[in-house]
Order: structure tokens, then C-alpha cells, then sequence
């Protein structure tokens, strides 16, 4: 799909900024409604972070049947996934079915990338200019760009000195890599390391991962879909869905309504096996209700997976390293594994800890620490992304007088309800920072953002309305109540890429609403029935 026409001038209702899920819902929704729209795609075509994260072992940490569209009964009974947590490439071959099904991409430039927006206040419209020379304009901006886009550089000295070849997980090569015989550094042991690793141990002769942080991980226990468990769920998903929307992170998973210290420590340490041997990504969080708020609460369950971590790597002294310990379970990103600590039992695999041996620079043959001199043939950078504002912030937005989306958010990101923010008028934002997002199954956010905002404009069209900017005083109150309730948990008690952490000099700002979907969706919903509250029309 790469492009190769010329530039192009015109004129549209919508622009549409990515291809991904949000950006693919977006044009069918702007189509039924009888609206023109331009897309532009940064990538060759269409799938969002799933056409660019093809590193090893990507995977999603959804279950595949809650990881797909609901808005058209006849697509999700038609679509069969083949694993209980999906790869990559089904992911894509998921996106692309859809893409084609609905003929999604005849309105999509690909290979192009947006490099400005701005508002302009004589005409009351958007202009888009990009990096092939196009330029367009339209009453709506949609940034649908995603919240894990922009890929994180590492901070490290002379980086471009290493003399071999490095890969980065969120840009991974087409064609794939072969690591055997190499080998191979692995920095990062995020979601993303903690995939890759273990695949890349068994090509490479020798894999070292450099890890700044350990993270907490729970087994997939991935595997074949069952026929029946699948037929079951098809002939009730209409029911299902509607239990996705209204519960706490898009996905129905049992939630205890008692303390973890009500229970007996035998009771509660069979519960957590239960949890352990399922693969429930969020099940340890939700094993009792105060998982997430009491510090008390939070260790057992943290006391519960580090004594997992021992039981499964047999040397002590890289078994405590893996373990962690400076922040509570759940305050980083739980990751979904598979063979991640079992790994560090292969005899071609070691561990280095940065926390005591910082890496220094890059040097041609590889990687100088405090301590020592590391050889490599390959590196691979497992280094995460510039979340949620990454995305935004990468082209230049300037809103109303002038001012930049950098500069409104240079002391953190601002928004009303995670979808607009103030100064840009008609610029809508799906599964940006102050909305569920990142801490929810992504398919449910993004339809619930899109369908609010294409609503929201068909509101203003049945009124003759040609603007709409939410009030300052509503974006500040829910800005307030995002932080409110993030400091009522333990969710900002870690370093995490939920506050910014992983990115040097980024504000620390607790990003995502963690008050749940369903909750979510009935403020948004009571904010639209109200003549939209707290937006200004013009």
C-alpha cells in the first residue's frame, strides 16, 4: 500500500490522523453518516501499532474474543481467532479483513505522515499540511493516532558507536531476524522485552538482557481456542458486549468484593493459584478489593508472585534481581508472559542488573558498564514508547491564538473527558491522556471515543453549529478529578510510562482515568445529554 501519488490540496469534513483500530472505526462511523473524510497513515497500511510491533512474540494481553470490534454483529460472528491471546499477525490479519470488508482504505494516504495542524480562526477549519507536500482542510481534526505509537529512544551514550546491526521492538524489520549464532544484547524488560526474550534465547548462541527495572509478569498459559468455549460465546456475544461496556477495564473478569485480609492466608493463596494457573492478566488486581488501594493488601499479592518468580528461576541470585520490589504490583504495567523466567534457566542466557551496574556508553563492540566491557554481534532496544502525549506532541498543533499543543501542555497534558481540549477547537482526540485507555481492553475505548465524537458532531450539524471548545473551567475540574481519583490508589506509586517516568524530562503526570470503562462511559454519556456540558459552541 505504499504511496506514490503526488502531492494533493483539498478540501474534506474530517481528517482523520491514522489507520490503526480508532482510525479504521472512525471512517466507517464518518461514512455511514454521509461525511467525507481524508486519513493519513504514517505506515504502509492499515493496523496502527500492529503493523509496526512485529518483534518476536508480540502478542496481545487481551483475550482475543474481547479484542475485536462490537459494532457489527455479523463481523464478530464471522471472524474466528485460532489462540486465547492473539499474535501479531492475526492481529493485522484482523485489521485488514476489516479494512477490506468495509473498503475502509480507498480514503487513507499511507506512507504519510501529518507534520502540522492548524486552526484557523477566519475560516473556522483545520489545515494539514504533510511530509509529502499535501495540504488540506476540514471543520474536524480526529487524532487517532493511538496511545503506544511513538516509540522511546534509550538514553544512552555514543549509541550510534556500536559497529553491528540494532533493532528496536516498535519498529521491527518486515522480513524478521535471525538471530542464530549471535550474539545478542536485549536492553529493556518491558512488555515488549519480556515477549521478545524468549524466543530471541532460542536462536541466539548467547543472549545477555540488561535490565534497569524488574517487572511483575503473569503466564499467559496461552494455547489453542476451544470450539465450544468459542460457539458458546457467539451465540450470547450481544450480551457480552454490552457487559464489556459497563464493566471496569472492557473486559468481564470476576472482582472480589472482599479484603484480602478477611481471607485466611490458605483461602487467599488458593485463589491466587486459580489466577496463576487461568492466565489473567488482570485477575491479580481484582483478587480482593483493596488490591489497589491498601499498601498492605498489595503486598500479599506482590509477597505472592515473587515467591513465583523464586520458585521458577533456579539461581537465587537471579531470581531475587528479577524479583521487584521498589514500587506495588500494579503500579507499572502487569505483563503477560510466556517462558520469560524459565528462560533465565537456559544455560545461553544471562542477566545484567543496570540498578548496579549502569551501562556507561556504547562502544563498537558492544556495551561498557560500570563493571565491564560486554561483547555483542546484534542489540536489540526493548525500550517502550513516549506514551499517550508522545503521539500527540510528535507534529505540530497550534490552536487558537497561536498557541502550540506543546506549549498548552508543556506542564502536562490538559483535557476534558480525554477527548477534546481547550483552545483547539473540533479537535477530537481518541483514548488520549484523562480517558480509561491504556488501563482498559483498547477495541472497547476506542469505539466508545469514537462513537461519542461522531455523535457529537452529527449534534452540531442537526443545530447548524460550526465549533465546539470545551470551557477551561470544565477541562480544570476534570483534570482535578482524574487526579483525585488516581491518588486514592496505589496506581501513581510507581515510575511508570502511566506518569511519564520512562521519558527524561517529561512532566509526572498520572495519565490514564483509572475510575473504569463503565463509569467513564456514564459521565460522557450525561455530558452529551446535557446540550454537551461545559463545551462552548460557536
Amino acid at each position: 500500500m505504499t504511496r506514490t501519488s503526488l502531492a494533493e490540496t483539498g478540501s474534506t469534513d474530517v481528517i482523520v490522523i491514522g489507520a490503526g483500530f480508532a482510525g479504521l472505526y472512525m471512517h466507517h462511523r464518518l461514512r455511514e453518516m454521509g461525511l467525507n473524510a481524508v486519513g493519513i497513515e504514517a505506515a504502509d497500511d492499515v493496523g496502527g501499532t500492529w503493523w509496526w510491533n512485529r518483534y518476536p512474540g508480540a502478542r496481545c494481553d487481551i483475550r482475543s474474543l474481547d479484542y475485536s470490534y462490537s459494532f457489527d454483529p455479523e463481523l464478530e460472528q464471522d471472524w474466528d481467532w485460532s489462540e486465547k491471546y492473539a499474535t501479531q499477525p492475526e492481529i493485522l490479519s484482523y485489521a485488514n479483513h476489516v479494512a477490506e470488508r468495509f473498503d475502509l482504505r480507498r480514503d487513507v494516504r499511507f506512507s504519510t505522515r501529518m507534520t502540522s495542524a492548524r486552526w484557523n480562526e477566519t475560516t473556522n477549519e483545520w489545515v494539514v499540511e504533510t511530509d509529502q507536500g499535501d495540504r488540506w482542510t476540514a471543520q474536524f481534526l480526529v487524532m487517532a493516532v493511538g496511545a503506544l505509537s511513538a516509540a522511546k529512544q534509550p538514553e544512552l551514550a555514543d549509541i550510534d558507536s556500536f559497529a553491528g546491526p540494532t533493532y528496536y521492538t516498535a519498529s521491527w524489520p518486515h522480513e524478521g531476524v535471525d538471530f542464530t549464532g549471535q550474539r545478542v544484547a536485549a536492553i529493556g524488560t518491558g512488555s515488549s522485552g519480556i515477549q521478545s526474550i524468549p524466543l530471541i534465547a532460542k536462536q541466539a548462541d548467547q543472549l545477555t538482557v540488561f535490565q534497569r527495572t524488574p517487572n511483575f509478569a503473569v503466564p499467559a498459559q496461552n494455547g489453542p481456542l476451544d470450539p465450544e468455549v468459542v460457539a458458546t460465546l457467539k451465540r450470547r456475544y450481544r450480551e457480552h458486549r454490552a457487559e464489556q461496556r459497563v464493566s471496569y477495564g472492557g473486559v468481564v473478569n470476576p472482582s472480589s468484593e472482599q479484603s484480602a485480609h478477611e481471607v485466611p492466608a490458605d483461602e487467599r493463596t488458593q485463589r491466587f493459584d486459580a489466577i496463576w494457573e487461568e492466565g489473567m492478566l488482570f485477575g491479580f488486581l481484582g483478587s480482593f478489593n483493596d488490591v489497589m488501594i491498601d499498601p498492605s493488601a498489595n503486598a500479599i499479592v506482590a509477597d505472592y508472585l515473587r515467591d513465583r518468580i523464586r520458585s521458577i528461576v533456579s539461581d537465587p541470585a537471579t531470581a531475587e534481581a528479577l524479583c521487584p520490589t521498589t514500587y506495588p504490583v500494579g503500579a507499572k504495567r502487569l505483563c503477560l508472559d510466556t517462558d520469560y523466567f524459565e528462560t533465565f534457566n537456559r544455560s545461553n542466557v544471562s542477566l545484567v542488573d543496570l540498578q548496579s551496574t549502569p551501562i556507561t556508553r556504547l562502544v563498537p563492540s558492544g556495551i561498557q558498564t560500570t563493571e565491564s566491557l560486554y561483547e555483542f554481534d546484534t542489540i536489540v532496544f526493548a525500550t517502550g514508547f513516549d506514551a499517550m502525549t508522545g503521539p500527540l506532541l510528535a507534529p505540530e498543533i497550534v490552536g487558537k491564538d497561536g498557541e502550540t499543543l506543546r506549549d498548552a501542555w508543556s506542564a502536562g497534558p490538559r483535557t476534558y473527558l480525554g477527548l477534546t481540549t481547550h483552545g483547539f477547537p473540533n479537535m477530537f482526540m481518541i483514548t488520549a491522556p484523562g480517558s480509561p485507555s491504556v488501563m482498559t481492553n483498547m477495541l472497547v475505548s476506542i469505539e466508545q471515543h469514537v462513537e461519542w465524537s461522531t455523535e457529537a458532531i452529527a449534534w452540531m450539524a442537526e443545530r447548524g453549529v460550526q465549533q465546539i471548545d470545551p470551557d477551561l473551567e470544565a477541562q480544570d475540574a476534570w483534570v482535578d478529578h482524574v487526579n483525585e481519583v488516581a491518588n486514592f490508589t496505589l496506581f501513581p506509586k510507581g515510575n511508570s510510562w502511566y506518569l511519564g517516568a520512562n521519558v527524561p524530562g517529561k512532566p509526572r503526570v498520572f495519565m490514564p482515568y483509572i475510575a473504569g470503562v463503565g463509569p467513564y462511559r456514564e459521565i460522557c454519556d450525561g455530558v452529551a445529554n446535557d446540550n454537551y456540558r461545559g463545551f462552548t459552541f460557536a
